[in-house]
C-alpha cells in the first residue's frame, strides 16, 4: 500500500510545481509560500480531526516535539527556497534539481540513520545526479 501512496505523492509534489508557477505570476515568493502553508495547515489539521487522532498530540515525546519542529523548518526553508526558484527559473529545470534531494536523503541516510549502502543505492544515486545534470545543463 505504501507504494501507491508515495505514487500519489510523487503525482501531487508534479501538480505542485505546475500550479505553483501558474500561480507565482505576479505574486511575491514569500507571500506564496505563506498561502501555500495556510492551505496545507488547514488541510493537515482537518485529516487530524476527520481521522481523531487530535487527542494523542498529548503523547508526543520531548524527542518527537524537537525533530518535528526541525523538520518543519527545513520544510519551510525548502519552500520558500523552491518557490524562488520556480519564480526565477524554469520548471523544466528547477524540478530536476529540486530532486537531488533524493540523493541528499539517500548520503544523509546512511551517514545519520545507518541505512544500508547498497550498490543498488549508489548506482541510483549517480544515475540521478547524472540525469539532473542533462536536464539543466
Amino acid at each position: 500500500m505504501w507504494i501507491l501512496y508515495a505514487l500519489l505523492a510523487a503525482f501531487f509534489a508534479a501538480l505542485v510545481s505546475i500550479l505553483a508557477k501558474i500561480g507565482l505570476d505576479g505574486v511575491n515568493s514569500n507571500l506564496a509560500v505563506a498561502i501555500r502553508t495556510c492551505v496545507v495547515l488547514v488541510m493537515a489539521w482537518g485529516m487530524v480531526f476527520i481521522t481523531g487522532k487530535q487527542n494523542e498530540i498529548a503523547d508526543i515525546t520531548q524527542k518527537s516535539w524537537v525533530f518535528l519542529i526541525l523538520s518543519g523548518c527545513a520544510t519551510g526553508f525548502s519552500w520558500l527556497f523552491f518557490y524562488k526558484a520556480l519564480q526565477l527559473g524554469e520548471v523544466s529545470k528547477v524540478v530536476p534539481i529540486d530532486k537531488l534531494s533524493i540523493v541528499i536523503t539517500l548520503i544523509m541516510a546512511f551517514i545519520i540513520l545507518g541505512e544500508a549502502v547498497t550498490a543498488k543505492t549508489i548506482i541510483g544515486g549517480i544515475l540521478i545526479t547524472i540525469g539532473t545534470l542533462l536536464f539543466v545543463l
